[in-house]
């Protein structure tokens, strides 16, 4: 895990009086918004530990709706996100629960869908804007959202993990931090990258044939 400096910690640019409770929330619900299909019709956040105790007055539930519209931290409209998202037809729902062994800042965050399964991420705000995504559907993972992370999830085949290398060391990108997990014939990959993602890397990355999910997150304003 990263280790944070007094210039991590003395806060971000945002919108609300906390930089656990309101920015660290409104990256989670973006970061959440990025990973998943953006056509949900429902998000349900389970709050856990000092969420779910002060979510209201501290802004938490507007700053985490408003990331998953889309909003950045610093967004003036995070204090009428609530309303944004009525507008938008997007049902919300907020339940104090506890999530186990977690960061007293901790949600797991549901987004329904009307044709498909729901899809969950779990992420927790760990102090002056910094968060930590643990979990996407039920596979484990660590990353911060600081920079352009690429998400596969694919097939567990000899050779796999060289393959998506390659695309990548052919077009001069380095990969700074890799992580694979895996779930019977299912592995899960996290790549932490120093370029910004390009559509293109992500397509070259989709036409291998174990790849059954990817996507590409640029690093989140903090």
């Amino acid at each position: 895990m990263k280790n944070y400096g007094v210039f991590d910690i003395l806060g971000p640019v945002m919108i609300g009086p906390s930089s656990s409770h309101t920015a660290g929330a409104a990256r989670l619900g973006k970061i959440g918004q990025e990973i998943v299909d953006g056509n949900f019709y429902k998000v349900t956040f389970y709050l856990h530990g000092s969420f779910a105790k002060t979510y209201k007055g501290h802004g938490t539930n507007r700053a985490l709706v408003a990331g998953v519209l889309g909003m950045d931290p610093s967004d003036e409209r995070i204090k009428d996100s609530l309303n944004i998202a009525k507008e938008k037809g997007i049902d919300i729902e907020f339940v104090e629960t506890d999530l186990g062994y977690e960061h007293p800042n901790t949600v797991k965050m549901i987004f329904h869908y009307k044709n498909k399964d729901d899809y969950y991420i779990i992420g927790s705000s760990i102090g002056g804007g910094n968060i930590l995504i643990t979990n996407i559907n039920g596979n484990k993972v660590e990353f911060s959202g600081d920079y352009p992370t690429i998400l596969i999830k694919y097939k567990d085949q000899k050779g796999s993990i060289s393959r998506i290398s390659s695309i990548l060391s052919d077009r001069n990108i380095n990969i700074a931090t890799m992580k694979v997990s895996r779930e019977g014939k299912i592995a899960t990959m996290v790549m932490e990258i120093d370029n910004p993602i390009e559509d293109e890397i992500i397509g070259l990355i989709t036409l291998l044939d174990e790849v059954i999910y990817i996507t590409g997150i640029n690093p989140i304003e903090r």
